[in-house]
């Protein structure tokens, strides 16, 4: 029987559908040279993002078959050494879609009623009402750079809150749009006229940085941008900057460079909303992610 060794925690779905056609193994927070030990036997390996699936770890896995991810990007995956040696490499980046998509709206709904501010000042015992008048979604435009699986949930939840959609991407969705109303334009049109800027891209050398000082100047200084994708996809560095100075009013960000952000200027300025990557972090998602990538597992090893 197939030998399985999960080492990062997920569903118990996902678990029980694996041991119905393998040996499954479920052994979290292993050293690296346990770990090393533990692979030499097992032809599939499961991890979500705690893990890192180094090269030596890939060289030490001589029957490795599989190495699946129950979760979105390859990031902690050495997917071109996994792919040399005939290893396949699976992911479930469509498990997460509502979740993240959420996020972005729960985010837009924070900074626009001023949330997170109200919660911390009513715990502190005051009762600024006059402070904290805030703006609608209703009739604002928000512009989806990346009109993937998450882009377009998003682009259907802000068209429910009455809100005008402009998009970018390099592969246009003509019923996407028709569904919306959203108006596919250029990246600089969109940085200009959107009061909000959601990113949906994934992080790859074309993306790195691909929003930096020269797209934050085009935006509207009443304008807020949103990162839900990966760090990495914005220069946050100038984004700092662009924050303190005004030429944005604000961000909310799920994701960072380096994470946790430990030392980064985003975390002591005031107009910025912040949550520890938390887009796929779902008892839905996290039962789809490893539904899906068991069931992905089933069919890498039959075909």
């Amino acid at each position: 029987m197939v030998k399985i060794l999960v080492a990062d925690t997920i569903h118990e779905d996902g678990v029980k559908a694996l041991r119905e056609f393998a040996d499954v193994e479920v052994a979290t927070g292993l050293t690296p040279s346990k770990l090393l030990e533990r692979i030499k036997e097992c032809e599939v390996l499961v991890v979500r993002s705690a893990t890192k699936v180094t090269k030596e770890l890939i060289e030490a896995g001589k029957q490795l078959e599989v190495i699946a991810r129950a979760g979105v990007g390859l990031d902690n995956i050495d997917a071109k050494e996994a792919e040399a040696r005939g290893i396949k490499v699976l992911n479930a980046p469509e498990a997460p879609t509502v979740a993240v998509a959420e996020l972005v709206l729960a985010h837009m709904l924070a900074w626009a009623r001023h949330l997170p501010r109200a919660d911390s000042g009513m715990k502190a015992g005051k009762w600024e009402k006059e402070q904290l008048m805030g703006s609608e979604l209703r009739g604002k435009t928000i512009g989806i750079v990346g009109t993937g699986r998450i882009g377009q949930e998003v682009g259907y939840r802000a068209k429910a809150f009455s809100m005008n959609l402009l998009a970018y991407d390099t592969t246009q969705r003509p019923e996407f749009a028709e569904q919306t109303g959203a108006k596919y334009v250029d990246i600089g049109t969109l940085f200009r006229k959107s009061d909000f800027v959601t990113l949906h891209v994934p992080l790859v050398p074309k993306t790195k940085h691909m929003v930096g000082k020269r797209e934050l100047d085009l935006m509207k200084p009443t304008a807020v941008l949103i990162n839900t994708s990966r760090g990495g996809v914005v220069d946050e560095g100038a984004l700092a900057e662009a924050l303190r100075t005004g030429k944005i009013a604000g961000a909310c960000l799920d994701v960072y460079e380096l994470e946790p952000p430990r030392g980064s200027p985003l975390l002591k300025l005031p107009n910025v909303v912040l949550t520890p990557h938390l887009g796929a972090s779902t008892r839905e998602a996290q039962r789809d992610a490893a539904i899906i990538i068991s069931q992905k597992i089933k069919e890498a090893l039959t075909t």
